[in-house]
């Protein structure tokens, strides 16, 4: 069996981006002021709640919109802080991923796409698929790993079934 760039990358993200809109929920729910669930991290070295949520849009719809124009920079906008609208951003990019076709995602295979930062000389150059797999990817899982670690960091009641987010079994008849 043949797997395709799309099989490989559209309906995983998916599946964490739905996820990731059920932990936003729950931290709707929590005693947790938004903004101190917002500016949460890990340690002080990390980035915060609010922008690993952000950078998981960066390296899903972010990541096939790079690949449309060739190249990606890091996506240093300021996140949003409120809880409603990370879930609302998150589910625009869910949108966005469903409304891609298995055969333009193919159709990326092979083409340039650089990632970039301008201003310390980086410049790396990837065809678009080892991109999406070997960068855009493994980012789009660190930071939903550790938003989720965040979150349980800070008590609230997620648990592996929540990281997960609505699995794809087999259907049964």
């Amino acid at each position: 069996m043949t797997i395709s760039l799309y099989d490989a990358t559209v309906p995983t993200m998916i599946q964490m981006l739905g996820a990731a809109q059920g932990w936003i929920e729950k931290a709707k729910a929590c005693d947790y002021a938004e903004d101190e669930i917002a500016s949460a991290c890990l340690s002080q070295d990390m980035a915060p709640f609010a922008r690993q949520i952000h950078w998981l849009g960066s390296h899903s719809i972010g990541a096939i919109e790079a690949v449309r124009k060739g190249e990606m920079s890091p996506d240093m906008e300021d996140p949003a802080t409120e809880l409603e609208q990370m879930r609302l951003n998150l589910g625009a990019a869910e949108n966005k991923l469903r409304a891609l076709s298995a055969g333009e995602m193919e159709s990326f295979v092979g083409q340039e796409v650089r990632f970039t930062i301008k201003a310390q000389g980086i410049d790396i150059p990837f065809t678009a698929e080892n991109f999406l797999l070997s960068f855009s990817q493994p980012n789009f899982f660190f930071h939903a790993t550790t938003a989720y670690a965040i979150l349980r960091h800070k008590g609230l009641n997620v648990g592996k079934i929540d990281f997960l987010g609505q699995l794809r079994a087999a259907q049964q008849q």
